[in-house]
């Protein structure tokens, strides 16, 4: 396998994934290249919802896809934002107002750990009866005042204790290789045998 279609336009996603496995020879193409419109994410859980997608993807492309749904998960929230995490203030895509509305949300509580998770999901072909499932999780507690200016989402309040920094102050290297979606395409490619 030497491509996979990525069911996301997120562009933070295409770059991670794109340079993850840009080092074992396999190309990223990220769905808008083919024409593949988004599709609304209507479940609770983050594998249904990657299913969805790399479904509805390659039903489209009629080609392998890989499909993600990652997002932030907060203990003391009970696991919120969770499958919300990209929409957690209603507005779609706005890390700014998502990341406000968390740090409001944890106000009254001294336990900010959280962690990152994603699961992965790989379909050979649409009606493929054995899509591959993978998942990867990085473990972290979030902070009041953002820190660094690389990575999305909640990466600035993001706070790894062993390493001292946020996700946000980390070189796309460091990232790429700690993150959850790295560890997911760890567990992936295992499974892969590759």
């Amino acid at each position: 396998m030497k491509q996979l279609v990525l069911a996301s336009n997120n562009q933070g996603k295409i770059r991670e994934f794109s340079s993850i496995l840009a080092s074992i020879g396999i190309e990223i193409i990220p769905q808008a290249k083919l024409n593949v419109p988004e599709i609304d994410e209507p479940y609770f859980t983050f594998v249904e919802n990657a299913l969805h997608k790399a479904r509805h993807c390659s039903k489209i492309t009629k080609l392998a896809t890989l499909a993600d749904d990652s997002g932030l998960c907060v203990n003391v929230l009970g696991g919120q934002p969770g499958v919300f995490s990209a929409r957690f203030a209603g507005i779609p895509g706005n890390d700014l107002h998502n990341n406000i509305k968390l740090i409001k949300e944890l106000e009254p509580y001294t336990d900010k750990s959280a962690f990152y998770y994603c699961v992965l999901v790989m379909v050979r072909s649409f009606e493929d009866p054995q899509p591959i499932i993978a998942d990867g999780s990085l473990h972290g507690k979030i902070i009041d005042n953002a820190q660094g200016s690389g990575g999305f989402g909640y990466d600035p309040h993001f706070y790894l204790p062993k390493l001292g920094m946020t996700v946000a102050q980390l070189s796309i290297e460091a990232k790429n290789q700690i993150s959850h979606r790295a560890q997911a395409i760890k567990n992936l490619l295992t499974k892969l045998a590759i």
